[in-house]
């Protein structure tokens, strides 16, 4: 490399000092200084490699050429080219040409850029804040023989001006994650005790609704029939005439009892499984509507879902039952569709119907749509529920992460 005089040195120190203030984050600081370091290290490549808190992984801003080192936002340091450096094991490394030098070429390492872009001459030294390596500064040219020990030591000048506030942007970057993630896992934290109190209203509207359906329905019918099977005890008038209603009577009040068990407790969901506890229910509910209704269950998932966690399935199907309901009870829909399948790395369930909309003011607001909500929110599922795409009916979705399917004998 050509000498250079004393004080001009000292004027591009000065001078890349000056362009990193006010820089706010990695790839504009070092771009910003790009220019007045290849006066003193001439380069076709220049980049700075930062290490994460934890030291396993690290990240690398870029000038002079865009190469894949950059387009990781995190790689192994293990397998950096310049792992020893960012180690400690070697306080710098330099090579006339990295294309054929064997300490770049080591099983597993990510030595793409150097061939492609043929960076032949590097130079490399550690970035220090106080004794620690926080990352390297790394030169290159396409030529080869370029670099000597004296840019070793102009490099390392430029990395202990560059270190400093390198490691403040890293440190003002891991307090922003870190404030992400505490707001994050608060508003979570905050969710979840609001869904909990939420679905804890809904179970205990639930209890009431089934006490009051067994006392003005099963146990009506029962004191009922108790009082006929007495006066015909009193009468001496049992014959068969007189029992067949009393045995009608007895069929409809256990017809009754098993639909109210069945509302508390799905069983078709616990003997058969996701799919044919949904399509049971939209089955019945058209049925029971008396109303034309064209319905179409569709099962995409290839018999994954019925390895759900129990808790996973009861949820998902308490959320398609509402949906359903709702769309039975309130849209006066032509059609209903409801549609389990993997999407990408979620599971999804899709109920869609054709009738008045989501703008509908009765039914379509209000503790159904929430209880749903808090269903998703507590198995993690996204939920979403907004008019069709063609304009007519409402279309609930739930997502469901794939970390968040829980299934039995497999890892997710």
């Amino acid at each position: 490399m050509l000498q250079m005089a004393p004080t001009a040195l000292v004027d591009h120190y000065l001078g890349i000092s000056r362009l990193l203030a006010g820089q706010l984050d990695f790839r504009s600081a070092i771009r910003a200084v790009a220019a007045e370091v290849a006066h003193i290290l001439p380069h076709d490549h220049m980049d700075v490699c930062i290490l994460m808190v934890d030291g396993k992984y690290h990240t690398a801003y870029e000038t002079g050429m865009d190469t894949a080192w950059s387009a990781l936002k995190s790689a192994p340091v293990a397998n950096s080219p310049i792992r020893t450096l960012l180690w400690g094991e070697v306080d710098h490394l330099l090579t006339d040409d990295a294309c054929v030098d064997p300490r770049f070429h080591f099983e597993g390492a990510f030595k793409g850029p150097i061939v492609e872009q043929k960076l032949r001459s590097r130079v490399h030294v550690p970035m220090k804040v106080q004794g620690e390596i926080i990352g390297a500064l790394s030169c290159s040219s396409q030529r080869a023989g370029v670099y000597t020990m004296e840019d070793v030591a102009h490099a390392r000048a430029i990395a202990d001006l560059l270190s400093p506030y390198f490691f403040a942007l890293r440190a003002a970057e891991q307090a922003q994650r870190s404030a992400i993630v505490e707001a994050e896992a608060r508003a979570r934290e905050e969710g979840l005790r609001l869904g909990a109190l939420k679905l804890t209203e809904a179970l205990e509207q639930e209890r009431q609704r089934i006490g009051m359906d067994l006392h003005d329905q099963t146990l009506a019918d029962l004191t009922r029939l108790a009082r006929r099977i007495e006066q015909l005890s009193r009468t001496g008038d049992i014959t068969p005439q007189a029992l067949e209603p009393l045995s009608r009577s007895l069929q409809h009040c256990m017809q009754d009892l098993r639909h109210i068990i069945e509302q508390a407790r799905p069983s078709v969901l616990q003997l058969f499984g996701l799919v044919e506890a949904v399509e049971n229910h939209l089955e019945r509910s058209v049925r029971d509507s008396g109303m034309a209704i064209a319905w179409t269950l569709i099962d995409e998932t290839d018999g994954a879902c019925e390895r759900l966690e129990p808790t996973v399935s009861v949820a998902l199907f308490r959320i398609a039952q509402e949906a359903i309901n709702n769309a039975v009870r309130h849209a006066r829909p032509g059609a209903i569709e409801v549609r389990l399948s993997w999407r990408g790395r979620h599971f999804a369930i899709l109920v869609a119907d054709d009738g008045e909309g989501f703008c509908r003011p009765r039914g379509r607001t209000g503790g159904g749509i929430d209880n749903m909500k808090t269903r998703a929110r507590l198995i993690s599922a996204k939920f979403s529920i907004g008019p069709a795409q063609c304009g007519r009916g409402t279309v609930v979705k739930v997502l469901l992460p794939l970390p968040a399917v829980q299934t039995r004998g497999e890892t997710p």
